[in-house]
C-alpha cells in the first residue's frame, strides 16, 4: 500500500507539474516510477505465492481430514469383517499398516497377522467372519492336499468347523453332522469341492454339547473346540463332560490320583486366588501330585499344614542348586509304606524334581522333567542322562511292585499332541530326539500312555501357552501324563484331563484305578 500512494503521487506530480521541467528532471521521475513499479510488481508477485500456498495448505489439510476419516472407515469395515485382508494386495497392506502405525515388515502373512492383532481381532474367536465357503453336508469331500478327501455327514448335534489355510485364513461356520464321519483316503466322492478344500487346511469339530442357555458359539469352553494345523481321519476334540466313564459304584475299590503342574504354588494360592480345597471337595480325589511348585524348604512347614484338611501325609521336595524353582511334591489322605526323593543320581537330584511313595499294590511318582529349554541348551542333558535314568529308575522298581509315573513330562509325544506339529519341529518339547526319548525310556519298557489308551483318536490339550493367549483358542500341547506299568493298565477306570480349571497355564488330569 505504501508504494502504490507513493507511485500514484509521481504519477501526479509528472502529470501536472513536469511536463514543462526539463529533460533531466522528467527522466529522474520516470526511473523512480519505474523502480516504483517494479516494486508493486514483485509485492503483488509475493502476495500471489502466498495465497496459493495458503490455499494449497488447506486443500492439503482438507484431503488430510478426508483420508482419516476414510482410514477410520476402513479400518472399522476391517474389524468388522477381517476376512477383507486377505483380499487385499501387500501394497494396500502396507498402506494400511502406516495409517494405523503399525510395523509394516514381511510377507503377507505377517502383515495380516500384525493388523488383526492391532484391531483386537481373534483368528478364530467369537468375533471371527467367515473367508472361505464350506462344503454343504450334501456335498461331500473336502480335499486335502495330499489328495485324500473326508466326507462329513450330517449329524444331530449343532457343531461347528474351522477351517484354516497356509495363509492363516480361518473360517467358521455352522453346519450339521450326521451321527457317524466317514473318511476316505486317497480318493474322491462325488460332489462339489470348495475352493478352499484343496488348500492346506484344518478340519474342527465342536463336539461339546452347549450349556443350557448358552448357544453353540459359546467359546465358554474352547477346549471343546479342535483347532489343529494337520488333522487326521477321525480325529475328535476332547470333551470329559461326554467321554468319561460313568463314576465306579461305592462298593468298589479304588483310588483316584490327581496331578497338576501349578506353575509356583505360592502365586497359585495368592494372586490367582484358587483354593487346592475347593478342587478336593470337587474331585475327592485320594492323592494329589504336584510339580513346579516353586517352593523353598523353609516355605514347605507354612504351606504344608493349612493346604488341605484331611490330608495328613505330604512329602516335598525342592530345589537347591536353584531356589526358587521346580520342585515336586506328593499329597495323601493314605499314609504310604515308604517315601523317597529323587532318582539316587546326584546330578539329577539338586532340583527337586521326582518325589515317590510306596502304596501296597504299586509305586507312585511324580515328576517334573527338566524342560530343553531356550535354544535346546539342556537337549543332550534330557535325552542322554535324565530320560534315561528315569526310565531305569522305574524298572527297578517295577521288579518289586507295579508302577505309575505321573507329572510334567515336557514331551508332546505325537502330532495328536499338539497344535501345531509342523511349526514346532525344533521348539523343545517336541524335538525329534525328546519324542524318541519318550518312546525309547518308557513306553518302550512296558509303561502305557492311559489317556491315549482310552482316547487313541481324541486331540486333548493339558497345557496352554500365556503369551498367546492359548488356552482362548485352545491352541496347545499335551506335556502331563499317567503312565502306567502294562500290569495293571486295564486296572484303570478312568484317566482324564480337568481343562476347566485355568488356575495354571497347565491344567490337572486324574486317574481313578481299581484296586
Amino acid at each position: 500500500m505504501p508504494l502504490l500512494l507513493r507511485g500514484a503521487s509521481l504519477l501526479l506530480i509528472y502529470h501536472c507539474g513536469l511536463r514543462g521541467a526539463n529533460f533531466s528532471s522528467r527522466k529522474s521521475v520516470l526511473t523512480n516510477l519505474n523502480f516504483m513499479m517494479d516494486g508493486m510488481r514483485a509485492t503483488y508477485s509475493r502476495r500471489a505465492v502466498s495465497k496459493k500456498t495458503e490455499i494449497k495448505n488447506d486443500e492439503k489439510s482438507v484431503i488430510e481430514e478426508e483420508d482419516a476419516a476414510g482410514s477410520d472407515l476402513e479400518m472399522e469395515r476391517v474389524r468388522s469383517d477381517p476376512s477383507q485382508l486377505q483380499s487385499m494386495t501387500v501394497k494396500e497392506l502396507r498402506e494400511l499398516t502406516r495409517r494405523m502405525g503399525v510395523s509394516g515388515k514381511g510377507t503377507k502373512k505377517d502383515l495380516v497377522s500384525a493388523l488383526m492383532d492391532s484391531l483386537g481381532v481373534e483368528g478364530n474367536g467369537k468375533g471371527g467372519k467367515s473367508s472361505s465357503e464350506l462344503v454343504s453336508p450334501s456335498e461331500e469331500p473336502l480335499k486335502r492336499k495330499s489328495g485324500a478327501s473326508v466326507v462329513v455327514e450330517q449329524k444331530l448335534e449343532s457343531s461347528e468347523v474351522i477351517s484354516e489355510t497356509p495363509s492363516n485364513k480361518r473360517s467358521r461356520t455352522k453346519q450339521k453332522l450326521i451321527k457317524t464321519t466317514t473318511l476316505e483316503e486317497n480318493s474322491v466322492s462325488n460332489g462339489k469341492i470348495n475352493k478352499t478344500s484343496v488348500q492346506k487346511e484344518t478340519l474342527v469339530v465342536k463336539g461339546a454339547v452347549p450349556k443350557a442357555g448358552l448357544s453353540p458359539n459359546d467359546n465358554s469352553e474352547p477346549w471343546t473346540v479342535l483347532v489343529h494345523k494337520k488333522p487326521q481321519a477321525g480325529w475328535i476334540p476332547y470333551n470329559p463332560k461326554t467321554m468319561r466313564p460313568p463314576p465306579l459304584s461305592k462298593a468298589t475299590r479304588a483310588l483316584k490320583i490327581l496331578s497338576w503342574n501349578v506353575n509356583g504354588l505360592k502365586a497359585l494360592l495368592k494372586s490367582r486366588g484358587f483354593s487346592v480345597q475347593q478342587l478336593a471337595e470337587r474331585e475327592d480325589f485320594d492323592v494329589l501330585c504336584l510339580q513346579e511348585t516353586k517352593m523353598q524348604e523353609k516355605d514347605v512347614e507354612v504351606i504344608k499344614d493349612t493346604l488341605l484338611d484331611g490330608y495328613t501325609n505330604s512329602f516335598w521336595t525342592c530345589s537347591v542348586s536353584k531356589l526358587g524353582y521346580s520342585g515336586t511334591a506328593i499329597i495323601s489322605r493314605v499314609k504310604p509304606l515308604s517315601i523317597k526323593y529323587g532318582l539316587g543320581v546326584p546330578d539329577h537330584d539338586t532340583e527337586g524334581r521326582v518325589v515317590t511313595v510306596e502304596f501296597d499294590d504299586f509305586y507312585l511318582l511324580t515328576a517334573y522333567v527338566p524342560n530343553s529349554g531356550d535354544g535346546l541348551r539342556r537337549l543332550t542333558y534330557r535325552v542322554t542322562e535324565w530320560d534315561p535314568s528315569l526310565g531305569n529308575y522305574m524298572k527297578e522298581l517295577e521288579k518289586s511292585k507295579p508302577v505309575i509315573l505321573t507329572g510334567d513330562l515336557n514331551c508332546a509325544h505325537q502330532e495328536i499332541d499338539i497344535h501345531d506339529p509342523a511349526g514346532n519341529r525344533k521348539s523343545a518339547g517336541f524335538t525329534n530326539e525328546e519324542r524318541e526319548s519318550f518312546e525309547t525310556n518308557f513306553l518302550s519298557k512296558g509303561f502305557v500312555d492311559m489317556f491315549r489308551k482310552q482316547h487313541p483318536n481324541v486331540v486333548a490339550y493339558s497345557y496352554w501357552g500365556y503369551r498367546h493367549n492359548g488356552r482362548k483358542t485352545n491352541k496347545g500341547w499335551r506335556l502331563d501324563y499317567f503312565l502306567v506299568s502294562e500290569s495293571i493298565a486295564e486296572k484303570v477306570h478312568d484317566s482324564y484331563i480337568l481343562p476347566d480349571i485355568s488356575a495354571s497355564d497347565h491344567s490337572p488330569l486324574g486317574l481313578v484305578l481299581k484296586l
